[in-house]
């Protein structure tokens, strides 16, 4: 009884964890966009993504504009993740439709609504955080024409993180 509970909880799948990945798996995809289309080191340069793993020799190589075995597979990744939490998602609330459903929800959600009104101050924090983190991200990255810089992550993933925690512990004080 306990072993099958166990493995019923390990296959369950998680809301949250199915975002999560919808969420990466977008932002994946972003990335190999602006990668093949401008470079998403530096003007000129792109990210060798094997490299930057770890998996190759050089992270950053000259900009040619050739869709590479390494640009595939970030690819495919990104596209890997955005169907995770596609399938998460429907597996997680059976009347949901996935991503499409959630993506279109977003304006009237909990989340956005608290971006104007929430109940409390922390639910406003929490959402708050979360925005701030990724206009952060996405106007820095802009203005600089850099996708790939670690002391940037370090501050997104920071805000994001402190916002999602935020609203979680508030959705379980409820």
């Amino acid at each position: 009884m306990v072993q099958t509970d166990w493995n019923e909880a390990l296959n369950r799948p998680s809301s949250t964890i199915s975002i999560v990945a919808l969420m990466l798996g977008i932002w994946v995809v972003l990335l190999s966009i602006v990668n093949l289309v401008e470079g998403a080191y530096s003007p000129g340069y792109k990210v060798s993504w094997f490299g930057f793993l770890g998996l190759g020799e050089e992270a950053f190589t000259a900009h040619d504009y050739k869709f590479t075995l390494d640009d595939g597979f970030f690819t495919l990744l990104g596209l890997l993740f955005i169907a995770g939490g596609d399938r998460g998602m429907k597996k997680a609330s059976p009347d949901s439709e996935g991503a499409l459903s959630f993506i279109t929800g977003l304006p009237s959600s909990n989340f956005a609504n608290n971006l104007v009104k929430g109940e409390k101050i922390t639910d406003i924090i929490s959402s708050w955080l979360v925005v701030i983190g990724i206009l952060f991200y996405l106007i820095w990255s802009m203005q600089n024409n850099t996708w790939v810089d670690p002391g940037v992550y370090a501050v997104t993933i920071s805000m994001v993180a402190l916002g999602l925690a935020l609203g979680m512990d508030s959705d379980n004080e409820n």
